[in-house]
């Protein structure tokens, strides 16, 4: 099983970071989810009436993302972190996108709560994975591109594992090769903060509603935190 984990060097960079990591054996993706259904139903009309509007990058959520993808390189105007990407797309077309019911739930909820979101299929991860930087070396082939290969520049944060590259700037753009699909049993999904101090609770928040998603279309669920003081743990 592998082992997540951030390096000393992103820890040291970035001392708040706290991650979520929801896991889930067991996964049926092939099954009706009315609970995610529900909750993606919810929002949109949140946003139609004009009761919500996602985070954008005025707001201290987004822009300490900013910040840090800047740090290390990345315009985040014109690569944006995922969740202000998504959240730009979400106030735009008024709906959020359906790929599937595991990847709708944690889009619903990166969205709701203003924290960046992605998913690993872990039966298609060699080795284990880390948060750490980019030595330059390494290739990366974008979600929905299987024919394309592009090497992150030095200094840049990963995930990581041991063939490759399974995230973009740090949270930009996941791989094709692990991406969650109806199939995917094993799934490993991560929430993020940069500022734990002030966004912890939201991060435990998202966490719970996003496991309670999960768990009625799974065999086994669980959750994780790393950050500086327990930077790894056993999925």
């Amino acid at each position: 099983m592998p082992d997540i984990h951030i390096t000393p060097a992103v820890a040291d960079a970035f001392p708040d970071t706290r991650i979520a990591l929801v896991t889930a054996t067991g996964l049926r993706g092939r099954e009706p989810w009315p609970g995610t259904t529900a909750a993606l139903d919810s929002l949109e009309q949140q946003l139609a009436d004009g009761t919500w509007q996602p985070a954008d990058e005025s707001d201290p959520r987004i822009e300490v993302w900013h910040a840090a993808y800047r740090s290390f390189g990345t315009n985040p105007r014109r690569i944006r972190p995922s969740v202000d990407a998504l959240g730009r797309r979400f106030a735009k077309k008024g709906a959020l996108p359906r790929i599937n019911p595991a990847v709708d739930s944690y889009n619903c909820v990166s969205v709701r709560h203003g924290l960046p979101a992605g998913a690993f299929d872990l039966d298609h991860v060699t080795g284990d994975i880390a948060i750490r930087h980019a030595d330059g070396t390494e290739e990366f082939t974008p979600l929905g591109e299987p024919d394309t290969v592009e090497t992150p520049r030095p200094g840049e944060i990963i995930y990581a594992d041991a063939t490759g590259v399974l995230t973009r700037h740090w949270n930009h753009r996941d791989a094709h090769r692990t991406r969650v699909t109806e199939d995917s049993t094993h799934v490993a999904f991560l929430l993020e903060t940069l500022q734990a101090t002030r966004d912890g609770h939201l991060l435990k928040t998202a966490a719970d509603e996003l496991r309670h998603l999960l768990t009625p279309h799974a065999g086994q669920t669980a959750v994780h935190y790393l950050g500086p003081a327990h930077p790894g743990a056993t999925v």
